[in-house]
């Protein structure tokens, strides 16, 4: 039996790795993206460029490829909905639907008895000042945000920022004493299928992860907790692929679940040095129904993300053996823009 041809929506590094992934296993794949200039068009032949919503351009894609991941969660739900009713979109329409809002996500998670901070549904400003219990908080829209985008820092009521879009709904989420940021990957291939790559400590920088590090400097007890609620919520949504669980620390050993990213991960880059099988082809082995093969560590690593003009410094030097760089090969530099990174393993 020939190997499936691999959909994936989204030209962005993550689609670029994930083309690369498929390559090493002998999996042809193709893009569909909205942005003419998207990186992966720098990786594959098979690159289609049109609105997400063209019926025409949805097809092309359809009718050339057997079945269907994506790099990214913000996709209209209705796209991939209809997407799924020809070929297979894994992981799941459904699943990425109830994710790309946060207030279903995190609805969710309590319903599976997975800690989160606590949080509240805003439609508008009189809804903060009646849940002032919740500040200082963060505002954060319920759809779209990113890399910190559509949030708000309310220290008090006198923050409520009077150019906030309630048009728009948001969750204003509790803030803890922050001590510590992991993420924990996890590959699902089935029922009680898993892949999973211990917990990945990381750094944020305006809200944009700067630093990733493995292991993490954690106890056994947060590690296997950490793990234990991961394959929850894997086997919880019927999960198949790689998955993301971002999660908070704070300064009593508390665990809380932020968000999840139903899809491979920034923090999760490192995997394709620091193990024997990346994030990358861990998914594409289980969306396209492959052998799940044992992962394991073969070095301890840290990741830098280059942001911005960052790249710049980095392009062109000799770099020692232990080092592995990644240039997204982004046609423009923007201010905090991903643009490539830096893995440093230890031998």
């Amino acid at each position: 039996m020939s190997n499936p041809t691999l959909g994936i929506i989204g030209g962005g590094q993550l689609g670029s790795l994930l083309v690369e992934a498929a390559k090493k296993l002998n999996i042809e794949s193709v893009i569909l993206c909205d942005d003419v200039n998207a990186p992966a068009k720098n990786f594959t032949k098979n690159f289609i460029c049109g609105s997400y919503e063209d019926e025409k351009i949805i097809n092309e894609f359809i009718s050339n490829v057997d079945l269907i991941t994506y790099e990214f969660e913000n996709i209209p739900y209705k796209v991939l909905k209809k997407i799924n009713e020809h070929k297979t979109v894994l992981p799941k329409p459904e699943i990425n639907k109830l994710i790309q809002n946060r207030y279903t996500e995190k609805d969710f998670l309590n319903k599976s008895d997975i800690r989160t901070t606590r949080y509240k549904l805003i439609k508008d400003e009189d809804e903060i000042i009646i849940n002032q219990s919740l500040i200082p908080g963060i505002l954060k829209t319920c759809t779209l945000g990113y890399d910190g985008k559509g949030q708000y820092k309310i220290n008090s009521v006198k923050d409520i920022d009077k150019t906030i879009n309630f048009n728009n709904e948001y969750i204003l989420e509790k803030k803890i004493n922050l001590k510590q940021e992991i993420s924990i990957i996890i590959t699902r291939f089935g029922h009680q299928k898993y892949e999973v790559y211990e917990p990945i400590e990381n750094i944020h920088e305006d809200q944009i992860l700067k630093h990733s590090k493995i292991p993490a400097n954690i106890s056994d007890s947060l590690k296997n907790k950490s793990i234990d609620w991961a394959k929850k919520i894997a086997e919880d949504l019927n999960y198949i692929g790689t998955l993301c669980m971002e999660c908070f620390i704070d300064k009593n050993d508390n665990l809380y679940v932020n968000e999840i990213a139903p899809r491979v991960h920034n923090s999760g880059h490192l995997t394709i040095n620091t193990h024997n099988i990346s994030q990358f082809e861990n998914h594409i082995r289980a969306v396209c129904g492959l052998e799940k093969l044992e992962t394991k560590k073969i070095h301890n690593g840290k990741m830098l993300n280059l942001l911005g003009s960052d790249i710049s410094h980095y392009r062109g030097k000799t770099f020692a053996d232990n080092e592995f760089f990644y240039d997204y090969l982004k046609t423009e530099i923007r201010d905090k823009r991903k643009m490539g990174h830096l893995t440093t393993i230890e031998k």
